[in-house]
């Protein structure tokens, strides 16, 4: 009994999870594909604002995605992808980017790394326009936040041998 309680409870809990995602736009390889502006601002306002981010999915393109980040001025965690880079661009507000140093307390997760928090690394202030590109393997984290921004994200493979 208490089994079955404890998977009704996981199911639960992850189809609440899947519910609040936005489904990506179907991305047909063979043509064009428009995301409105509309979409993404209605899509954005669904996202839940009691977590550090929260994103949605606009396109995937393998082995490409794009997605919009909406980070929240709360601690952020720390990050670096081994198998790829990392471009954003800023749609909305500012803040500061903490690149390179060490991952303090990073535990491998597939080809990332994450953990609470970067030493040393190199801070990068930011504004609504600005690109910052992470090349793979560079940990990075946004700090410092004082309001919410929105970023768009794009995962570059890595192509060189």
């Amino acid at each position: 009994m208490r089994n079955v309680l404890c998977a009704v409870f996981v199911l639960g809990f992850a189809l609440t999870a899947f519910a609040q995602a936005p489904a990506p736009a179907p991305t047909d390889r063979t043509r064009a594909t428009h995301f409105r502006a509309a979409d993404l601002h209605a899509a954005l306002g669904k996202l839940p604002a009691d977590r550090p981010s929260a994103s949605v999915r606009v396109f995937s393109l393998d082995p490409y995605n794009v997605g919009v980040e909406q980070r929240q001025p709360r601690a952020q965690g720390a990050a670096s992808h081994s198998d790829r880079a990392e471009l954003f661009y800023v749609i909305d507000g500012s803040g500061t980017m903490l690149t390179g140093g060490t991952i303090t307390d990073g535990k491998p997760n597939g080809t990332n790394t994450q953990g609470t928090t970067i030493s040393g690394g190199t801070r990068i202030d930011f504004a609504k326009g600005d690109f910052i590109m992470v090349p793979s393997g560079v940990p990075h984290q946004f700090v410092d936040l004082t309001s919410a921004v929105q970023v768009m994200s794009m995962y570059l493979p890595n192509t060189a041998k």
